[in-house]
């Protein structure tokens, strides 16, 4: 490990107040341990270097080593979803940097997948395919790699993103002469460069969610923002062989008007679940830079994710609705497992509860049962961490016991679910409330990546090296800051600020330190 990722991550411990000790031995460890049950949490601290090592070990245990497929879930059987390999193929890199792995096992891991993803059959029947026009479908089964059976899976145009978002930064990471890295990049150049987002554009200039094989054919709706798909349009523009034009950029954004407005006393670009603000930021660093409509709002994305991440809590801290557990330390609304579908009576109103659903608050739509998830606040670690290191510390202290377990945390909780049922997504523990029984790829994926771009600024840094997303951005017509264009005195507080400075909710900007 570096002098300067040691300090930095001496750093973060301080930050969480606690102990900076583990509860690990040796690097060693991690090459040979299998499932091995950790400790009770309750008798051990939380520090990022725990939380960063556990999370991995996610990733790293559970994908097929030999061809790259991360299962949607896990303990439940489930099958893979293309979304989770692409954040596995970016967890092993960072493996590798906080030295939980060598290199040698990333490098074989991840070239172990992209041959596998290469190779398999792509055409436009149902069944004995992967995928079509280089697209993926969204599960794909854990045995052959092929479109998954257990309920009709679409062609994901979103997931396809997802996964190229860990494909393009294992190209640029793996930067070495020899011929297994220099395999990984002409592998990876391959598999972004067959996808054929012109095709996609069955509406043109914007993109389809999706498609579907037979008489169904594409999905009737389309991504326009503002939500989690923006990673979409800056691989689809930053393609050399079916690239997209930047109209599709401005189609996308030219729908920001509905999406633009004042949620919980803070004004910014919404969208009401945390993944929407998190997904695309997980690859691209967006910190100083900005497209048309940013500038004509003096912010940026990563300013405007930190005011999502502010507008969430201050939901909380009101909790009109009366949910238990909800308050300045405790938020955090996304897309999450849940305590099933059953219609209860809590403090006198009927309230109806889900399981896997999206849940959040915003201008447009909101659905909100009580359920919170880690990976809300986590993901969000970047943006706002004076507020995301008190609330995810809260939460272990409080439900630590049962949340988190042997992969970090589990995926979701809700403290007003007490009934006497049985749930099928977890368990009801008395005086606690309902917790999650699995982890999910997804969540687990910004969880870690987010976490190491809060402590190094890894992943970003990786991505900026990477000529396709750089390109991407500049069509979709980002300026400023790393993309090296002449900076502007835009009035957007620095990516040092942004880290430190928390936005008032009253007036919608940065609150200044106070001057000595």
């Amino acid at each position: 490990m570096s002098l300067k990722r040691a300090f930095l991550s001496s750093l973060v411990s301080l930050a969480m107040v606690l102990s900076s000790t583990t509860g690990y031995g040796k690097t060693a460890e991690m090459t040979v341990v299998g499932r091995t049950p950790l400790l009770t949490p309750v008798n051990r601290p939380l520090t990022l270097d725990r939380l960063s090592r556990d999370t991995f070990r996610y990733f790293w245990e559970t994908t097929d080593a030999k061809t790259g497929l991360a299962p949607d879930r896990f303990p439940s059987s489930s099958p893979a979803s293309i979304a989770a390999v692409g954040f596995a193929l970016t967890a092993y890199a960072i493996g590798v940097e906080n030295e939980y792995i060598t290199r040698k096992q990333a490098v074989d891991r991840t070239l172990a997948t992209l041959r596998f993803f290469w190779k398999l059959p792509m055409g436009p029947q149902k069944t004995g395919v992967a995928g079509y026009q280089g697209f993926y479908y969204h599960f794909l089964s854990m045995k052959d790699g092929t479109r998954a059976t257990e309920w009709e899976i679409e062609l994901s145009t979103v997931d396809t993103a997802l996964l190229l978002g860990g494909v393009l930064f294992a190209q640029s990471y793996y930067s070495k002469a020899n011929k297994k890295e220099t395999e990984i990049r002409n592998l990876a150049d391959k598999i972004y460069k067959r996808v054929n987002w012109q095709w996609a554009q069955h509406r043109h200039p914007v993109i389809s969610l999706g498609w579907f094989p037979g008489e169904k054919g594409f999905i009737a709706y389309d991504w326009v923002g503002y939500n989690e798909a923006m990673l979409v349009y800056i691989l689809g523009l930053g393609s050399p062989t079916f690239p997209l034009k930047p109209d599709s950029w401005h189609a996308w954004t030219d729908h920001y008007k509905d999406d633009w407005g004042m949620d919980n006393g803070i004004e910014y670009l919404t969208f009401y679940a945390m993944f929407g603000h998190q997904y695309t930021h997980v690859w691209v660093d967006f910190r100083d830079i900005q497209d048309d409509f940013m500038k004509s709002k003096n912010s940026n994305y990563f300013l405007n994710s930190k005011k999502a991440a502010y507008a969430q809590r201050q939901y909380a801290i009101t909790n009109k609705a009366g949910w238990d557990g909800y308050g300045e330390n405790q938020w955090g609304l996304t897309a999450s497992d849940g305590p099933g579908k059953f219609s209860k009576v809590v403090n006198g109103k009927k309230r109806e509860f889900k399981g896997y659903f999206a849940r959040g608050v915003g201008i447009n739509y909101a659905y909100d049962d009580g359920t919170l998830a880690p990976t809300a606040l986590l993901g969000s670690l970047p943006f706002a961490p004076e507020i995301v290191m008190p609330a995810i510390q809260t939460t272990y202290e409080k439900y630590g016991k049962y949340l988190y377990t042997d992969y970090g945390f589990l995926d979701a909780y809700n403290p007003t679910f007490q009934f006497p049922v049985t749930s099928k997504t977890g368990k009801v523990i008395p005086d606690v409330g309902w917790i999650a029984k699995d982890y999910i790829g997804i969540d687990q994926g910004p969880i870690l990546a987010m976490t190491e771009n809060y402590r190094t600024g890894f992943v970003w840094e990786v991505m900026r090296k990477n000529k396709y997303i750089k390109l991407g951005l500049q069509r979709a017509g980002f300026t400023g800051g790393w993309l090296g264009a002449e900076k502007k005195n835009t009035g957007v507080a620095s990516s040092s600020t942004m880290t430190t400075n928390t936005p008032d909710p009253k007036t919608d900007k940065e609150r200044k330190p106070a001057s000595n």
